[in-house]
């Protein structure tokens, strides 16, 4: 039996559900739980996002911004934020992940429409959010030092690191005024098809992390995704959907793409390692293989020679040729 958390049956009374029945639901990597209320034909979501680990209060900032400039953030229903309670509308079950494994056949209408849904951010003025600056790059691109090379039994060059990031970012940050709203984990795992097809309104979950930084750090999470293969054919196709609607996608801004890719790729590597090796979570250890192709694609790009000539002197052959995974 499922044990539900102390405050539950309370809450929800509180919010006008206190006759609903209640589901648990599949958890994530974080200390978030998640609860359906059915009752009738009615539904809604319920997070439990207790502090000291979690607060809801940025999901609830975030979610009410998105849903003023007309993006699809679920309806906040009920919160008590001090106590981590948030009721919400329910999106349903057709995220853009599940849906695909379902009909493969639609996977390019589907990321058409999740770029799409990405271009009208875009166009938005950035949110009332912190600064995707170069000290949050950089403690980001720290974890595979930080966790994926201990792991692996190296001992690496961490202030050349830095210092090739910091050499590689400066053009980025350059670029990325006034920058855009960045939910930072934009991908299938995230996107629920309102509708129940390919086409459909793009439903949004877990931006609670949302800073305002580089329009292609959100197409990187999207088009090189950490839990799905994405073509590489696609992944280009998408990037000229998405010039096509949010405007010119020169050499710069692919650039920048290759560069967010490979720190975002490099930050993947860190936490799926970190979250072995310290929450006890073995099983996204092995996602590292897809990660880390995709991190060597994005290390080819001339914009990121430092941090790949980095690579080249600090991270033996055999650990590259096996796309960062570690030995059974």
């Amino acid at each position: 039996m499922i044990s539900l958390p102390e405050g539950l049956a309370e809450f929800v009374a509180r919010a006008g559900w206190g006759d609903a029945t209640i589901e648990p639901l599949p958890g994530d990597a974080s200390f978030r739980r998640y609860f359906r209320l059915l009752r009738g034909g009615d539904s809604a979501m319920l997070m439990h996002a207790p502090p000291p680990h979690e607060d809801p209060a940025p999901f609830l900032h975030v979610a009410h911004w998105l849903n003023a400039g007309g993006m699809r953030a679920p309806a906040i229903l009920a919160a008590e934020p001090e106590a981590g309670w948030v009721l919400t509308e329910d999106f349903g079950n057709d995220r853009m992940r599940d849906w695909l494994d379902a009909h493969p056949g639609e996977e390019r209408t589907a990321y058409e429409a999740a770029v799409e849904a990405l271009a009208a951010l875009h166009r938005l003025p950035p949110g009332p959010f912190a600064p995707y600056d170069l000290a949050v790059y950089q403690r980001e691109a720290a974890l595979l030092t930080e966790w994926w090379c201990p792991a692996q039994g190296l001992t690496v060059d961490a202030e050349g690191y830095t210092a090739a990031w910091a050499e590689v970012l400066a053009p980025v940050l350059a670029r990325q005024n006034p920058g855009v709203t960045v939910l930072r984990d934009y991908h299938a795992e995230n996107i629920m098809l309102l509708g129940g097809k390919a086409g459909a309104p793009q439903g949004l979950i877990d931006f609670q992390d949302a800073l305002v930084g580089h329009p292609a750090y959100d197409l990187v999470s999207l088009l090189q995704d950490a839990r799905r293969d994405v073509d590489v054919a696609l992944e280009t196709a998408m990037l000229v959907h998405y010039a096509h609607h949010a405007g010119g996608a020169g050499e710069d801004f692919l650039a920048d793409y290759a560069t967010l890719g490979a720190q975002r790729n490099a930050k993947i590597v860190g936490i799926f390692t970190r979250l072995d090796r310290r929450d006890g979570k073995p099983r996204y250890l092995a996602m590292i293989p897809r990660v880390w192709a995709a991190l060597e694609r994005d290390l080819a790009h001339p914009a990121l020679a430092s941090v790949a000539e980095w690579f080249d002197a600090n991270i033996p052959a055999d650990l590259r040729a096996a796309n960062g995974a570690f030995a059974a």
